[in-house]
């Protein structure tokens, strides 16, 4: 018979035990691999020795280096520029520096038939044609392999049809031309310029619009700067020049052939025509002298506002109809093909807590030469790296695991991220690697230094990190003129303040958009991103003007945007900071009173924005107290662990381990594993990319998306079913992180 103190059938209590056995002799072996009595001050001068290391001639040099030679993801280049950076990080003395590929969908121009648009007249002739390439800047008129632009993913087509201007083709563009205008897209081509939202929402939107196909191009109001010379002269854009990119919808699924598996040799693959995201219409890039032809002589309805009219020397009507001509023809000769690409992965290995990560990552793909995007980023992590090799030599060691990643054909839809993100999901990761990730990532920190301006310092990240940032950013000398005897912290606090608090710098929330998505929004792994920005209150134009062109070069960070590489080496400084207290403080230095704070505004918010709708709630039965309820018992065990973690034993090896992983399992209780509606890969119920532009963060996004256009629902009582569900599952998960942070018995 079963013995009365037998474990079986108490499965629960057996992991229990098995855990704290495991965990008092992970931190007892590890205990000699270290010196705990380290003090405060010893911790805080390898923190400035570290970031002392790092010089801006460093990152100026390893720029100038991978810049030289395009590097689009899934070519030979990209792959020698991958191997350069795994034989230095060896160099640096990182324990290991690994290539891992995977074979992903990747899209490409034809290189016979190139993409163009043209006019044609009633005989059907053409009349005019756009330009098949961008002229090469100076210094580079030798250099092959420059791929021409295109809209990565676009199928295939020549459609022909009457032209219609959607503005920036956003779903509230194409709402005013439907209700307001009774202005019909179907059959039609839609042309749409750049900005605002991503090109691939864009392009979903005029396929639900009933367009069959879409030209995007980049106007003067969004690319340009008031006063400034186009490129080589200045920093603005050409009107030869055209923005490449990816218009997928992927929503989080990594390889649109593998959603939600690694694209390994072994792993089936869907059919392209049911490939994830992939859109339905021809898609097309052009610069804006090609534009302003276009939108010359096109007739019909005008502009309803002055929103919709751009710097083009143009009325900017709205058609369709051309006047003079009949219509407009696309050529689109895109091909996908499976192509093998390749991550770089380094490793420093922990010496206490082995089994922890803190990963420092950024993509290397770039369109072009890819001089602000993203290779300024790969310049300040082959910097920070460096750093840390130097900090190994002298006999330090981290706390916990290292993983430095430079991943590949982000720009094709953060794949390389996703991609490794997804095997590491398998017992495949333990043979690759030889290392026990079980998906207990610390922190996720992106590496990508694109300048969407030089003015000040921009950080997106989860509200778990807003102290940490606050402090190091204090410790960090600012490179802005005028700040020279400044912290970081009081140029970014002087040029940018809270709109919540003005005594402290604003740090926004994350959407999209870049490679910490299947770590943040699937995975629930606590992630951020740090770079440098434009002055949001007098800089109209969207992102940087010469984003994704072939003017993306090395002269242009050197001459316009960071002359003496100091804004770069700050950024470099910071990540490195954070990196080293996130993997060698004892206790992880995680804010969850923050984290309280910021879902009380939150709340707070979607419940405003509800109050517009106040006789529907009533009549269908909406409340908000369950949310509300569930945030202040979050926030009395934030409060309760805080004062807990204040008075915890840091000699004890087994109650620091417990409050840790308290800290580091926090960020994913907040997923469910059932995903978004039609989002089953964005899981994370307190942030998730908008619905209606993939770049832009959303608190509470399954209220939000519920509740967005209710009132024209075609069932409004199903409509508001919808979003009394996604309240209750707010507050149940809002309600079950908290439990998490009670004291562990």
């Amino acid at each position: 018979g079963e013995k009365p103190h037998s474990l079986r059938g108490r499965p629960r209590l057996k992991a229990l035990i098995v855990y704290v056995i495991c965990t008092y002799v992970i931190c007892w072996l590890s205990k000699p691999l270290k010196d705990t009595a380290t003090s405060a001050d010893s911790h805080q001068n390898l923190r400035w020795k570290l970031i002392s290391e790092m010089k801006a001639d460093n990152i100026k040099s390893f720029l100038r280096s991978f810049t030289k030679l395009p590097h689009l993801a899934g070519t030979e280049q990209n792959l020698l520029l991958a191997k350069k950076i795994q034989n230095q990080w060896k160099k640096f003395g990182l324990d290991s520096a690994e290539l891992v590929h995977y074979d992903v969908l990747l899209s490409y121009p034809n290189e016979t038939n190139a993409n163009y648009i043209s006019v044609i007249d009633e005989q059907g002739t053409e009349i005019f044609n756009t330009s098949y390439v961008e002229p090469p800047p100076d210094g580079y008129e030798n250099v092959k392999n420059i791929v021409p632009p295109y809209n990565a993913f676009s199928p295939p087509g020549v459609p022909e049809g009457e032209l219609v201007y959607v503005n920036y083709a956003r779903t509230e563009d194409f709402f005013k031309l439907e209700r307001e205008m009774n202005i019909n897209c179907t059959g039609k081509i839609v042309i749409a310029r750049y900005g605002r939202i991503f090109r691939g929402n864009k392009v979903k939107n005029a396929m639900l619009a009933g367009a069959k196909g879409i030209i995007l191009y980049s106007d003067p109001a969004d690319y340009s700067a008031p006063g400034v010379q186009p490129y080589p002269k200045g920093w603005n854009l050409p009107g030869t020049a055209a923005q490449r990119g990816n218009v997928l919808n992927l929503n989080g699924a990594g390889d649109p052939l593998t959603p939600g598996y690694p694209a390994k040799e072994y792993t089936f693959r869907l059919d392209v025509e049911d490939g994830v995201g992939i859109p339905q219409i021809p898609v097309h890039p052009i610069g804006y002298n090609d534009a302003e032809i276009l939108l010359r002589y096109l007739g019909g309805t005008a502009s309803p506002d002055d929103s919709w009219k751009g710097g083009l020397n143009v009325s900017y009507n709205i058609g369709p109809g051309f006047i003079g001509h009949d219509s407009f023809r696309m050529h689109v000769y895109n091909i996908n093909k499976i192509t093998r690409i390749y991550n770089v992965i380094g490793t420093i290995r922990g010496s206490v807590e082995p089994d922890r990560y803190v990963i420092l990552g950024g993509h290397r793909d770039s369109w072009v030469f890819g001089g602000i995007d993203p290779t300024s980023g790969a310049a300040t992590l082959q910097e920070v790296a460096q750093s840390f090799g130097k900090l190994l030599s002298s006999g330090w060691r981290p706390r916990r695991t290292i993983i430095f990643a430079s991943w590949d054909a982000e720009e094709f839809g953060l794949l390389g991220s996703t991609e490794w993100a997804e095997v590491n999901k398998t017992e495949e990761f333990l043979i690759e690697y030889r290392l026990e990730f079980r998906l207990e990532v610390l922190k996720y920190f992106m590496c990508l230094v694109y300048f969407s301006g030089n003015y000040t310092l921009r950080v997106d990240c989860t509200p778990l990190l807003h102290q940490l940032v606050y402090k190091l950013t204090k410790e960090i000398s600012s490179p802005d003129d005028g700040f020279e005897s400044k912290s970081l912290y009081e140029s970014w606090l002087e040029k940018d303040p809270s709109s919540e608090s003005k005594t402290l710098p604003r740090i926004s929330k994350l959407g999209s958009g870049s490679d910490f998505e299947a770590y943040f929004q699937r995975l629930g792994i606590a992630s951020g991103r740090v770079r440098y920005t434009k002055n949001k209150k007098t800089d109209t134009y969207s992102s940087y003007p010469i984003y994704h062109t072939i003017y993306e070069t090395f002269e242009l960070v050197e001459k316009f945007y960071d002359p003496t590489f100091k804004k770069q080496l700050a950024v470099a400084q910071l990540r490195g900071a954070l990196v080293y207290e996130l993997a060698d403080a004892k206790i992880i230095p995680f804010n969850i009173q923050d984290y309280a704070k910021t879902l009380e505004n939150y709340a707070r918010s979607i419940y405003n924005s509800s109050r517009t709708h106040e006789q529907a709630c009533r009549s269908h039965g909406v409340s908000f107290e369950s949310l509300f309820s569930a945030v202040k018992n979050f926030s009395e065990a934030a409060s309760d662990f805080h004062r807990r973690l204040s008075q915890v034993d840091l000699n004890n090896p087994i109650a620091v381990r417990i409050m840790n992983d308290q800290l580091m399992f926090l960020e994913r209780a907040f997923i469910d594993p059932l995903g978004l509606p039609g989002r089953p890969f964005y899981r994370h119920i307190i942030f998730a990319p908008s619905s209606h532009n993939k770049y832009a963060g959303e608190s509470f996004p399954g209220i939000f998306d519920a509740m967005f256009d209710i009132e024209n629902k075609a069932d409004p009582h199903s409509a508001w079913k919808e979003v009394k569900k996604h309240i209750s599952i707010a507050a149940f998960t809002i309600q079950a992180a908290a439990g998490t942070l009670k004291e562990f018995l």
